[in-house]
C-alpha cells in the first residue's frame, strides 16, 4: 500500500516536473530568441532611424542644393540676356532670400548627426563659396542692371556678362563640384545603412527560423511524453466535458481516482455536476417566479451563479417595480374616477378623495385644505374642507395664513413636505383605545401650473415609500386640476344666475316703463282733449260777445 501511493506520489511528481521541464526548456529558447531579435532589432531599428532621419534626407537636400545652385546660373544668365523676363527675376530673388535660406537651415541640422567632419567641414566651404557667389549676383549683376537705361549702356551690360563668364560660371562649377563629392559620400553611407539593414534582417531570420524548429521538437518530444501519462484520464474528463456541452448532468464517476493533477481536475468536475444541478434547480425556482429560494454559487468566481443571482435579484426588482407601477396605476385610474364624478361639488369632492387617499396609501389619519375665496383682513386664508379620522372640532373653524405652520409653508413654498421625526405636540393619532404620534407626515400642495388651490396633509404610523410620495403628488396635481375646474364651474355658474336675475331686473323696469309710458300718453290725450273744448267754450264765448 505504501509502496503504491508513493508510486502514485512519484508519477505525480514526474507529470509536474515533466511539465515544469518543458516549460522552462521552451521559455528559454523564447528568452534566448527574444534577446536575440531584441538585440538585432536594436541594431536595425539604430540603423534605419539615422538612415531615414539623417541620411536620406542629407543626401536629398545634397541633390536640392545642387538643384539649387543650377537654378541661380540659369536665373542669374536670364536676368543678364532676357531683359523683360520679369518671372526669372522674381524667382532669382525668391531662390536668395529665401529658398536658399530654408534649406542651408536645414541642411546644418542634419549636418550635427554625420559622422564626418571632413564633409562637415567641406560643407561649410561650399556655403561660404555660394554666400560669395550669390554677393557677386546682387553686387555685379543685379544690381547693375535694374533699368532699361542699365541694359542700353553698353558697358555695364558687358561688365554683367564678363561677371557671367568668369565668375558666375566657374564658381557654380566648383560648388557642384565639391557638392557632387559630398552627395556621393552621402549615398555609399546610405548604402551601406541599407546592407546593414539588409544583413542583419538575414541574420535575424535564420535565427529565428533555427529557434522555431527547436522549439516545435522540444515541444513534440514534451507533448509525446505528457499524453502518455495523462490520455487515459483526460479521456474520461472529456467524455463527461462532452456531456455537459450537450446539456446532461452525468452521475457516472471515474472508478479510480488518483492522488494527483488528474484526480484534483475529477473531484472539481464532481463538484461542477452538483454545482450545475443545484444551479439548474435554483434557475427553475426563478422561471416559476420563486424569487425567495436559497442559492449557494460555488465560489465568488462561480459567473453563472452569480450571474443568476444578479438575475434573480433584478427580476424581482423589476417584478416590485412593476408592483408599484400597477398599484399607482390603479390609484390614479380609481381617483381619476372619483375626481369625474364629484366635479360639481368641492366639499364632497373633498371628503370622498381624502378618505379613499387615506385608505389606498395606508395612512391613518388624513385633511384637505381649501384656499378660501374671499380674504380675511386682507390676506389669503385656508380651511379645512374635508378629513378622515381628524380632530375635526380642533381644526373646524381654523384659518390658515400663507407661511403659518408646515401646511401654510407647504402653501407658501409650493413644494411638498415630507416629516420622518414628528413633533411630539404636532398632531395625534387617536383611537377607542388611547392615541400616538405617528411615524411620518407628509403635506402635499394642490398645485397646477404653479398656482395652489389647497394642501392635502396625510398622516401615518409607518413611513411612506417613495413611491407612495410620488403618487400623493400626482394626485394632487390632478385634484388642484379638477378644483380648478370646479370653482370656474361655479363662477360661472353663479355669473349666469346674476346675469339672469338681472335680467328678470331689466325686464320688471322695461314693464314700469312701459306702463308709465302708456299712463303718460293718455293724460296727454286727456289735457289734449280738455285743451280742446277749452278753445271750443272760449270760441262760443267770444261769438256772444260779438253779437
Amino acid at each position: 500500500m505504501e509502496n503504491q501511493e508513493s508510486k502514485k506520489k512519484g508519477i505525480r511528481i514526474g507529470i509536474g516536473q515533466k511539465i515544469l521541464g518543458g516549460f522552462i526548456i521552451l521559455i528559454v529558447l523564447f528568452v534566448i530568441n527574444a534577446a536575440i531579435i531584441f538585440s538585432v532589432g536594436n541594431v536595425i531599428s539604430g540603423v534605419a532611424t539615422k538612415s531615414a532621419d539623417t541620411y536620406r534626407p542629407s543626401k536629398d537636400a545634397l541633390n536640392e542644393f545642387i538643384l539649387t545652385v543650377t537654378k541661380s546660373k540659369m536665373l542669374v544668365t536670364n536676368w543678364v540676356y532676357l531683359q523683360t523676363n520679369q518671372d526669372d527675376k522674381q524667382a532669382l530673388r525668391q531662390l536668395q532670400d529665401f529658398d536658399y535660406p530654408a534649406l542651408k537651415d536645414k541642411i546644418q541640422k542634419l549636418m550635427v548627426n554625420w559622422e564626418s567632419d571632413s564633409q562637415r567641414m567641406m560643407m561649410d566651404t561650399i556655403f561660404h563659396e555660394f554666400d560669395t557667389l550669390l554677393s557677386i549676383q546682387k553686387e555685379t549683376i543685379m544690381a547693375n542692371l535694374q533699368t532699361f537705361e542699365n541694359y542700353e549702356d553698353m558697358l555695364t551690360k558687358l561688365l554683367a556678362e564678363d561677371a557671367i563668364e568668369s565668375q558666375v560660371i566657374p564658381r557654380t562649377n566648383n560648388i557642384i563640384s565639391m557638392l557632387n563629392k559630398v552627395a556621393t559620400q552621402q549615398t555609399i553611407i546610405s548604402d551601406a545603412a541599407d546592407k546593414e539593414v539588409i544583413s542583419s534582417v538575414g541574420n535575424l531570420t535564420n535565427v529565428t527560423i533555427l529557434l522555431a524548429v527547436v522549439t516545435v521538437i522540444l515541444g513534440l518530444v514534451s507533448a509525446f511524453f505528457l499524453m502518455r501519462n495523462i490520455t487515459v484520464p483526460i479521456n474520461f474528463l472529456k467524455n463527461v466535458v462532452v456531456k455537459l456541452g450537450r446539456g446532461e448532468l452525468v452521475e457516472d464517476k471515474q472508478a479510480k481516482v488518483s492522488n494527483d493533477e488528474i484526480g484534483e481536475m475529477s473531484r472539481a468536475m464532481d463538484n461542477l455536476v452538483n454545482g450545475l444541478r443545484a444551479t439548474t434547480t435554483f434557475a427553475e425556482n426563478i422561471g416559476n417566479g420563486n424569487y425567495k429560494s436559497d442559492f449557494n454559487p460555488l465560489s465568488e468566481h462561480d459567473v453563472l451563479g452569480n450571474a443568476l443571482i444578479n438575475m434573480r435579484n433584478n427580476l424581482e426588482k423589476v417584478a416590485e417595480d412593476d408592483k408599484k407601477r400597477n398599484w399607482a396605476t390603479e390609484g390614479l385610474a380609481k381617483f381619476g374616477e372619483l375626481l369625474r364624478t364629484n366635479n360639481n361639488d368641492v366639499q364632497k369632492l373633498s371628503e370622498e378623495i381624502i378618505a379613499n387617499l387615506v385608505k389606498y396609501i395606508k395612512g391613518n389619519q388624513g385633511a384637505i385644505y381649501i384656499i378660501d375665496d374671499e380674504e380675511t383682513d386682507g390676506e389669503q386664508t385656508m380651511s379645512m374642507k374635508a378629513c378622515y379620522a381628524w380632530d375635526k372640532k380642533k381644526y373646524l373653524n381654523q384659518k390658515i395664513f400663507k407661511g403659518e405652520g408646515l401646511s401654510g409653508q407647504a402653501w407658501q413654498e409650493g413644494d411638498s413636505i415630507y416629516l420622518t421625526e414628528v413633533p411630539q405636540n404636532y398632531i395625534r393619532i387617536t383611537s377607542g383605545l388611547g392615541d400616538a404620534n405617528p411615524s411620518s407626515v407628509l403635506i402635499t400642495p394642490l398645485k397646477l401650473n404653479d398656482q395652489v388651490f389647497g394642501v392635502v396633509e396625510v398622516a401615518s404610523f409607518s413611513v411612506f415609500q417613495d413611491f407612495e410620495i410620488d403618487f400623493v403628488k400626482k394626485m394632487a396635481e390632478s385634484i388642484a386640476s379638477t378644483i380648478s375646474s370646479v370653482k370656474v364651474n361655479a363662477r360661472t355658474q353663479r355669473l349666469l344666475e346674476e346675469s339672469q336675475e338681472m335680467t328678470e331686473q331689466m325686464r320688471a323696469q322695461e314693464e314700469e316703463m312701459r306702463q308709465n309710458m302708456e299712463e303718460l300718453q293718455a293724460t296727454q290725450e286727456e289735457m289734449a282733449r280738455k285743451e280742446k273744448d277749452m278753445l271750443k267754450q272760449l270760441n262760443e264765448l267770444q261769438s256772444q260777445v260779438k253779437r
